[in-house]
């Protein structure tokens, strides 16, 4: 069995076509893809599945401690670049929130993806700094003076288990406004550990931003510590519609499995 490595700004993940329903997938198996020294190594696994309706494909995630059911949206643009290495050229498709659709802004590889993440209904602040939103998985975001200051695996899991996120828990950002660029570090559950890019964190800060500072702008830069990527949105009521992340997605190699 093939499995294609991507990584999107450092999120790094494993990918195989699954539009034959060949492949099946649990817990101790994603586990062992995803483990860095036993494993391939990897922060999640995906699988390209058949399109349903007016679909192309089914975009199928794990996070690598073997839990699914939530959006990536470093692994959305991952996928829709595997895809596209695949032949495809229709890239709507169909994951765990509900339906996507992306367009390659640039080819080669790496790639450039611009990806229609779900509306954002609401963005609750829980502090003069704290924000709690829903962008296709549950991120709590704060506004720090200095996010490389933080020991994020001191800091990072009293959140992410915090009581007011039972039963699922949380990923937990920490962020910096510096008037220009979105500066952000994020902990990711399922991962467990501090990952180099966060699709949906990033995605969730920047709307975060939007409220804490009043901004003017439709489009707004973010510096992950694996690479730059954009978040556009238009602000609705208390909510957002028409949000996009772009950046890069790009193509590692393959690997063999025997699962």
């Amino acid at each position: 069995m093939k499995f294609y490595k991507y990584h999107g700004a450092g999120n790094d993940f494993l990918l195989a076509d699954n539009r034959d329903g060949s492949i099946l997938l649990d817990t101790v198996k994603v586990r062992r893809l995803c483990d860095r020294h036993f494993g391939f190594g990897a922060d999640g696994v995906m699988l390209l599945g058949p399109g349903r309706g007016d679909r192309a494909f089914t975009m199928e995630y794990y996070n690598p401690d073997g839990s699914g059911g939530m959006m990536c949206g470093n692994g959305g643009r991952c996928i829709v670049a595997f895809a596209a290495d695949l032949g495809m050229t229709d890239f709507r498709f169909e994951a765990a929130d509900g339906p996507h659709e992306a367009w390659l802004l640039q080819e080669g590889n790496p790639k450039t993806v611009r990806l229609a993440m779900k509306d954002v209904s609401l963005v609750q602040q829980l502090g003069p700094e704290e924000f709690f939103l829903d962008t296709g998985t549950r991120h709590y975001v704060r506004f720090v003076e200095d996010p490389d200051a933080l020991d994020l695996r001191s800091v990072a899991p009293p959140i992410r288990y915090d009581a007011r996120f039972a039963p699922v828990g949380t990923n937990v950002n920490f962020v910096r406004w510096d008037g220009q660029r979105l500066w952000i570090r994020t902990y990711e559950k399922g991962v467990e550990d501090e990952t180099l890019a966060c699709g949906t964190g990033i995605v969730a800060s920047a709307l975060a931003a939007s409220v804490r500072f009043a901004l003017p702008l439709a489009e707004i830069p973010v510096r992950a510590k694996g690479g730059d990527l954009r978040v556009a949105f238009r602000p609705e009521g208390c909510g957002f519609r028409d949000v996009f992340l772009t950046g890069p997605a790009e193509f590692v190699g393959t690997v063999d499995v025997n699962l």
